[in-house]
């Protein structure tokens, strides 16, 4: 163990108020700051407290390290936070992501702020995959939400991306980072909440156009999922720039500090069963309640490409008459995205026929509602891809990019590796428009700042 780990009581905090902060050291003081990590990064202030060591805990049980409590100024803006935690002071800008001696919360408005989108950063699924304690939501069925990591500060389980090994797949720095600078950058003000927030019902009756959520977010519980509903029906617009989302059902336990997931079927074992794969799981949405009804695809239409380099894929053009592509030029049966592999690492689809002229239309046997419009379709190689089990069905997998309408607007750019296009300099689905600007501008109904 090196000097200084820790991690938050709550993965979010109102403005103007305290946020707890778990913190072991191995010496006798601790010096910490803080950064906003947005459109740029931003030191946002500092503190120091005396060290106390503490031992590691179990993956499942909370890991009651020592607490300190720490004011958040009411003139902190919303947004993603990262605590630096070292045995000794230092100067310059520190590298924020990191397997130790970082911490991630979220600041939430204390205030209403009148602006149109808020950001879901999906924290839940951070601690599925984080494996402090030896284990994660994938070997075992309950992780505490109490001990380092989530997002930053902590071991995490997958395989590298090969097209950016610099830090793990899910973490924040790999997805939402990136997209989160983008939008800044690109003048679109939000305010920014975790899937916990929204469990306990805050923030989504205060008057925001969209929700917004990029990269993988993965695990909701059913709470979440009802008032996201709720959201869309009463008129909200939701823009999901990712993919594998809403795959399982997850519940808190022990006051909301502990995850729980019943991914394998009754009367088998963990060992040797892939629970994607398999079905009777109990928590997968889509064999009681399919995700598709919200979100208008699931994983389970797609696929993923998790080991190595994968084929290129890009989105075929299907209705270049949309919105969506205004300003393009692009034209229908055009490619966009195949020379940046935009398709994966994950990939969310409908079933789907196609008609007369080629152009595909959803089934609706999935639970996609009839009204959604497939702007934008890529069909996998199964040979080279991992799916998912599904119900009986003659469509192919395919990763279909898409929106309906029902009551507010659903958006599907129905890949994870959207939000990461958006490092390199590239827009999209082109260079020289994009149309992530087109899908925010009219979805959250808002000015740029």
């Amino acid at each position: 163990m090196t000097a200084v780990y820790g991690y938050p009581a709550r993965s979010s905090v109102r403005a103007g108020e305290a946020i707890r902060l778990h913190i072991a050291s191995s010496t006798p003081q601790v010096y910490v700051d803080f950064y906003r990590w947005g459109g740029s990064i931003q030191h946002a202030g500092s503190t120091s407290w005396s060290g106390a060591a503490a031992p590691p805990g179990q993956h499942s049980a909370d890991w009651k390290w020592p607490a300190y409590d720490f004011p958040i100024p009411s003139d902190w803006p919303s947004g993603v936070y990262v605590a630096v935690l070292r045995a000794q002071p230092c100067d310059g800008a520190p590298v924020l992501d990191a397997r130790e001696g970082r911490l991630l919360f979220v600041v939430t408005p204390g205030i209403s702020t009148c602006r149109g989108i808020l950001y879901k950063v999906p924290t839940f699924t951070y601690q599925a995959y984080n494996t402090a304690g030896g284990v994660s939501l994938y070997s075992s069925g309950r992780v505490t939400l109490r001990r380092p990591g989530g997002g930053v500060g902590g071991p995490v389980k997958g395989l590298p991306d090969p097209y950016d090994p610099g830090s793990p797949r899910q973490t924040f720095a790999h997805w939402d980072a990136r997209f989160i600078a983008w939008m800044e950058q690109n003048g679109f003000e939000a305010d920014f909440c975790t899937d916990l927030d929204l469990h306990e019902g805050r923030h989504l009756d205060d008057g925001y156009q969209l929700l917004l959520s990029a990269g993988h977010d993965e695990y909701w519980t059913a709470e979440t999922r009802s008032r996201i509903t709720a959201f869309r029906d009463a008129g909200g617009n939701i823009a999901n720039f990712g993919a594998n989302t809403c795959w399982w059902r997850v519940r808190l336990t022990d006051e909301a500090t502990s995850l729980v997931c019943d991914k394998f079927p009754p009367g088998t074992t963990q060992r040797g069963v892939d629970p994607d794969s398999a079905y009777g799981c109990p928590d997968h949405w889509w064999e009681t309640d399919p995700e598709n009804t919200l979100l208008g695809v699931s994983y389970r239409g797609g696929g993923g490409h998790w080991d190595g380099h994968r084929e290129p894929l890009g989105f075929t053009v299907t209705d270049p008459g949309h919105w969506i592509f205004g300003g393009t030029g692009l034209k229908r049966g055009d490619v966009f995205g195949h020379d940046d592999a935009l398709v994966g690492y994950e990939c969310d689809g409908a079933a789907y026929t196609t008609d007369a002229r080629g152009r595909p239309h959803p089934t609706g046997e999935d639970g996609t509602p009839r009204g959604f419009n497939i702007l934008g379709i890529a069909q996998l190689p199964y040979e080279t891809w991992n799916t998912a089990a599904r119900e009986p069905t003659a469509s192919p997998r395919a990763a279909t990019l898409g929106l309906y309408s029902g009551g507010g607007t659903v958006f599907t750019a129905a890949t994870a590796r959207v939000g990461r296009r958006h490092l390199h300099g590239h827009t999209w689905p082109v260079k020289d428009s994009s149309r992530t600007d087109s899908a925010l501008d009219a979805l959250g109904v808002v000015q740029r700042a």
